[in-house]
């Protein structure tokens, strides 16, 4: 047997400033053929995962195409299109296959097609048949539409967040194809769309309440006939038609017994539907609170979510942290500007900086500053736990630690990058321990880095692309009606 490996990635955020064009995916990962394998074999991502259970069923794994790039704004039509022919056409060179692994993120928009994800994972349906066997992953974060679910036998949906989970969530699949390739199982599946959006800051799957929800998911998991369960808890930041939650159920060749349970699961969600809202603290409060907090403190910068699209040069809790004067602080900005200025003047100079707040007017005005330059970086660095994302090599670009005589130190980078790894300042020297505050530019993706060490974690509500005060958001396209909002 031989199974195609297909992924196309990206999270897209409507709001953002920008549009994402092909060059982000060429930048990140955009490839064919071997070259998926070297660089997501034994990696912690749902592909690694693809290759890991394909290898012990002894089924060939046939990478064809893998694209991502870092969440970032609505993917321009012209890459768009690009991205499909380029996937279509490895399709095609490929030949025919027995059948295929797809990992989608489920929450991609193009300026040409708002169900972006339906677009191509429906063309990889009509090219190569009804009858071939087609299983994919989805991020928690999706918003599945119709066109997604109707496009795959099964979909499995990350159960984790932080996404520490995605190989295991591979290799579901993957064993989940293997059995319906044997003909041990038919796999039939139902999808429910319970109309509410979850506050990203209610999306911590550990936590309540999506704790209960999960449990509920298990409940049905363990029952006869049940293949799959998966929760999709949305992503509020694409405003699209399928923007909220939603969740599928697979069975084994029992499409009335998917639908009940599907219904079940939605039910009970709706019923639960105002334990999902956000509590919604403020930057002010939560540095005071951090003042006094059981230190290292972690303050989770929703409103700069970098893994949600964001710009990652928020200055709104730097600029707290500085009027507050709460301690030693870090926190982290991409500003190639003036990454570029502290090589120039090199390491012990001090001057004068502009830090942060340049891409827009949503996330803070530029903290000027007198600044010394403590030390200069090419910005690789390495993470071997499993971490959101499943990344493992890391490139910020030309990094620079600067620090004011009043105790706050931030990490200057040239490329946005998300805070999923405690190496992003290990690697450079800092221990992230001697700080009574870390900022961290996210919601829950953090968290599997920071926990271990932060003895306290607040999470909020800052201005932004990705604020977790959904009012701040003018959508016009999303259904209707939708709990929250009505």
């Amino acid at each position: 047997m031989r199974v195609g490996i297909i992924s196309l990635m990206h999270e897209s955020n409507t709001f953002a400033t920008g549009r994402t064009p092909l060059s982000a995916f060429e930048c990140d990962r955009l490839m064919t053929g071997p070259a998926i394998r070297d660089a997501l074999a034994g990696t912690h991502h749902e592909i690694g995962g693809f290759f890991d259970q394909l290898g012990e069923d002894r089924i060939e794994a046939v990478p064809l195409f893998a694209a991502w790039t870092m969440p970032s704004g609505t993917i321009e039509a012209t890459a768009s299109d690009a991205l499909v022919e380029q996937l279509i056409g490895a399709v095609r060179s490929a030949g025919p296959l027995d059948a295929y692994l797809l990992a989608p993120h489920g929450a991609a928009v193009a300026e040409n097609a708002l169900d972006f994800d339906g677009l191509w994972m429906s063309r990889v349906k009509e090219l190569v048949g009804l009858s071939i066997p087609v299983i994919g992953t989805l991020d928690l974060h999706c918003n599945l539409s119709p066109r997604m679910a109707d496009a795959a036998s099964a979909l499995v949906s990350y159960r984790r967040n932080p996404h520490t989970d995605q190989r295991d969530r591979g290799r579901e699949a993957a064993a989940l194809l293997a059995r319906t390739l044997r003909g041990d199982v038919i796999p039939t599946a139902a999808a429910t769309f319970p109309p509410l959006v979850v506050n990203i800051e209610a999306q911590a799957t550990a936590e309540s309440p999506c704790r209960e929800l999960y449990a509920v998911a298990d409940d049905i998991r363990r029952r006869p006939g049940v293949l799959s369960v998966s929760l999709n808890l949305g992503f509020p930041y694409a405003d699209v038609p399928e923007m909220g939650a939603s969740a599928i159920v697979v069975t084994d060749n029992d499409p009335a017994l998917a639908r009940q349970y599907a219904d079940e699961l939605g039910g009970w969600w709706w019923d639960h539907r105002e334990d999902f809202r956000g509590r919604l603290i403020s930057p002010a409060v939560a540095v005071t609170r951090a003042a006094t907090a059981p230190a290292p403190v972690c303050l989770l910068d929703m409103g700069d979510n970098v893994g949600g699209g964001s710009p990652a040069d928020a200055t709104i809790l730097p600029r707290e942290l500085l009027t507050q004067r709460v301690g030693p602080s870090f926190a982290c900005l991409n500003d190639p500007e003036a990454v570029a200025v502290c090589n120039r003047a090199g390491v012990g100079a001090t001057l004068t900086l502009a830090v942060g707040g340049k891409t827009d007017d949503r996330h803070g005005e530029p903290i000027v500053a007198p600044f010394t330059v403590h030390g200069l970086f090419d910005g690789h660095f390495e993470e071997i736990e499993a971490r959101h994302g499943g990344l493992r090599h890391y490139d910020q670009g030309p990094t620079a630690v600067v620090s004011t005589d009043t105790g706050l130190t931030l990490m200057l980078t040239s490329r946005r990058t998300a805070p999923f790894s405690l190496r992003q300042l290990t690697a450079f020297g800092l221990d992230p321990q001697l700080y009574r505050v870390l900022v961290a530019k996210g919601v829950h993706a953090p968290v599997a880095a920071y926990a271990p060490v932060c003895r306290t974690l607040i999470r909020v509500n800052t201005p932004g692309v990705t604020s977790a005060d959904l009012s701040q958001f003018s959508f016009r396209h999303r259904r209707t009606p939708l709990f929250p909002f009505e």
